[in-house]
């Protein structure tokens, strides 16, 4: 098959190659729904219709390559992005099995079906099962869209393809290289093992460093896509001057990068926006116009065809059933996986366009043109088939989640909506203080945010401030397509107007910002906090963020005593575990002996799923310790109490000073617990028949057992002394 044309293509003009484009991405998707195929096929098979061996409206021009290419790395890229890295360390190991499973059983019984099927030699027969043994996430934006991304199914099916591009890549260069020389070559192998391990170690060691330098210093929106598209193709031209696929190069950079850039981040959205409009679907439509129907129509080709489609379906299928039975698995995750790792097309091209230049002495190419075309057949049958078989399993899988509530965005299955309340009067904080809610918000419920401001006069300029507040408030939230509504609000001053609201809106919690000292005299908080304070007994959630909220490496949580009795300690859980999820950091809770097993039944129970470790902190005097644990990348996590709550103490009153004189340059988040609240149900993760504690104890009660301990503790060091 020649990709060279006689003719001229119809359409010429830039301008009407760009609209004709846009025409196929809005048509396709509405038609081929209306006949319940998957939008993806409606786009392939619209480039075949469009290019040179359909009606030949248009030509494969370098934009068409240029554009697909993108793609091609702009879907790796997002495969990256979009991974759960705490699901994804818990399915490693599956997906490396999974990974060698579908390279070599692609590798050994495909080059034993094409010597015996198709007659051809060994070395042909290796780089055809190279192809097989490769594959593309060509289906993998249907998973994003019923939003199962983090399915384990998924996740593993990642990694597999890593390892197979991986291992094709390498079997390729080292077959090749030998049909060259005549003679294997194990110089040549190492170099190019050697290449990759430095290569890996770059892109891991600089990238996030880069990154999270990057994004502190520049928090233009525009700025920090361009830079992430840069790091991207960085990364892949990286990878295709060390002799391996650039999409390997997207795909490590999308995994770097995952954490720097959170699922409901305005970032996020700009980045799948782009991707999934332009760049994905231009790489699809290029797929479709490389597919010469005329020249598979004869008898040769019809039969190098069918048994190169039955072999690669074959394998694929063999390598996800047997990953099926080694993890017992069920039917939908094994669909799933054959699904997203049966499309063939960028190194299936590759391996192609390679044999096909690799002449005999004889003269002949090592892959002949009926090989090619039948190339060109199967991977239009394959990537018409992957996403059908997907889209049929990802159902399934969806279905399966929500009946089990195990959804990762189903993890809270709390009975009331929250309503998180934004006061703003600066417009310098305001972006900062919506974002930093916008990680504590759970996905997809009900719960809402609302931004206010409050003033005491009607003067032109307080009403500027106040619509600039606000208007600023709602760009984060425009972004990843959330309504915020906005307040504007005429009260007796400030902490009245914030006071009404919470009556009038049914506020769950408040998250406001750390006020700036105006004099020595002026307390940490400021008058205005404790005044609040003094007057809510909502959850108030005090933040002051040095660095951008996505760029925290770690959370540190101190908890005090007794914390388990407030009435919104399952709240504050879920808030803190919603950040560190989204974040992707590291969450340390640091608490009491008795404590630590209701903070993990209530993650348990909500199938919250981060990192996280628990530190014993049984005596609160250790508090002022964690100044040298906390570091500049670290968000430094305080609970504490109001003075009527169970769990307040004496020690908490010198929490504020002691903030300020230990952690004045730290990044700060104060929580009060709601109080006289509903009793949320509480179980202790160690003992699942934990006794119910919806009734609170009574003072009696807590003072006998803070003086048995005492009594304790003073009887063992009598103990010790009598000894010595």
């Amino acid at each position: 098959m020649s990709m060279d044309t006689v003719n001229q293509a119809l359409i010429t003009n830039p301008v009407l190659i760009f609209f004709t484009v846009l025409v196929i991405l809005v048509l396709a998707p509405l038609i081929f729904k209306k006949i319940k195929v998957p939008h993806i096929v409606g786009i392939i098979l619209a480039g075949v219709v469009v290019g040179p061996y359909g009606f030949h409206l248009l030509d494969r021009d370098s934009s068409f390559q240029i554009f697909g290419q993108v793609g091609l790395l702009y879907l790796m890229f997002l495969a990256g992005l979009e991974i759960d890295l705490y699901n994804l360390r818990r399915n490693m190991n599956k997906g490396l099995v999974f990974g060698l499973y579908t390279l070599f059983i692609p590798l050994i019984l495909g080059s034993v079906l094409s010597v015996w099927l198709l007659g051809v030699g060994w070395t042909t027969a290796v780089l055809l099962a190279c192809m097989y043994a490769s594959h593309t996430l060509i289906a993998y934006p249907v998973v994003s869209r019923f939003g199962i991304t983090k399915s384990p199914a998924v996740l593993i099916s990642i990694v597999g393809t890593i390892i197979a591009i991986l291992g094709s890549l390498l079997t390729l260069a080292v077959t090749v290289d030998a049909q060259r020389s005549g003679e294997f070559s194990l110089s040549g192998v190492s170099m190019l093992l050697g290449s990759l391990v430095v290569y890996c170690a770059f892109v891991f060691y600089v990238y996030p460093r880069v990154t999270r330098w990057f994004f502190r210093t520049f928090s233009d929106n525009v700025t920090q896509y361009v830079f992430v598209l840069a790091m991207v193709f960085f990364s892949s031209w990286l990878a295709q001057v060390i002799g391996l696929e650039p999409v390997l190069g997207a795909f490590l950079a999308g995994l770097v990068m995952n954490r720097y850039v959170p699922v409901s981040s305005p970032l996020m959205s700009r980045i799948e926006f782009v991707g999934n409009a332009i760049f994905i679907p231009y790489f699809l439509i290029g797929v479709g116009m490389m597919i010469n129907v005329r020249a598979i129509c004869n008898l040769e080709t019809l039969w190098v065809s069918f048994n190169m489609i039955v072999v690669a379906i074959l394998v694929k299928w063999l390598a996800a059933w047997a990953a099926q039975k080694t993890y017992k698995m069920n039917p939908a995750e094994r669909k799933m996986m054959f699904g997203l790792s049966t499309a063939h097309t960028a190194v299936a091209l590759a391996v192609v366009m390679i044999g096909y230049e690799l002449v005999l002495p004889d003269g002949s190419h090592l892959l002949n043109e009926a090989i090619m075309n039948g190339v060109i057949l199967m991977i239009l049958f394959t990537c018409a088939l992957s996403p059908i078989v997907t889209a049929d399993a990802s159902a399934k899988l969806k279905l399966d989640m929500m009946t089990e509530s195990g959804d990762e965005d189903d993890e809270v299955n709390m009975s009331r909506s929250l309503r998180t309340l934004i006061p703003v009067s600066n417009p310098i904080t305001a972006v900062q203080l919506v974002k930093v809610a916008l990680m504590m918000k759970r996905r997809p419920t009900n719960d809402s945010l609302i931004a206010l401001h409050v003033r005491n006069d009607n003067s032109s300029g307080s009403k500027m401030i106040g619509q600039n507040a606000l208007n600023l408030a709602t760009e984060p939230t425009k972004a990843v397509n959330l309504q915020m509504q906005t307040i504007e609000r005429y009260d007796l001053n400030t902490v009245m107007g914030i006071v009404n609201t919470v009556k009038e809106r049914n506020i769950t919690d408040v998250v406001l910002g750390i006020h700036s000292r105006g004099t020595a005299m002026d307390s940490f908080f400021g008058s205005k906090i404790d005044e609040l304070l003094s007057k809510l007994n909502k959850m108030v959630i005090i933040t002051r963020c040095y660095i951008p909220i996505n760029t925290i490496v770690r959370m540190l949580v101190a908890v005090p005593p007794k914390a388990e009795y407030e009435t919104g300690f399952e709240l504050w859980i879920m808030r803190l575990s919603s950040m560190a999820k989204k974040i992707g950091c590291r969450l340390t809770f640091y608490a009491s002996t008795d404590t630590i097993p209701y903070i993990k039944g209530v993650i348990h129970k909500n199938k919250y799923e981060f990192r996280r470790d628990y530190e014993v902190m049984d005596d609160w005097d250790n508090f002022v310790s964690l100044s040298n644990v906390v570091q500049d990348d670290d968000l430094f996590v305080v609970i504490s109490a109001r003075r009527t709550s169970i769990s307040y103490s004496s020690d908490l009153e010198a929490i504020p000073n002691i903030l300020s004189r230990y952690f004045n340059h730290s990044n700060l988040l104060v929580i009060y617990p709601e109080q006289f609240g509903a009793v949320p149900n509480l179980e202790s993760f160690s003992d699942p028949i934990a006794v119910d504690i919806d009734t609170q104890p009574t003072e009696l009660l807590l003072g006998a057992k803070a003086w048995w301990r005492e009594f304790k503790s003073n009887m063992l060091s009598h103990f010790n002394r009598s000894r010595s």
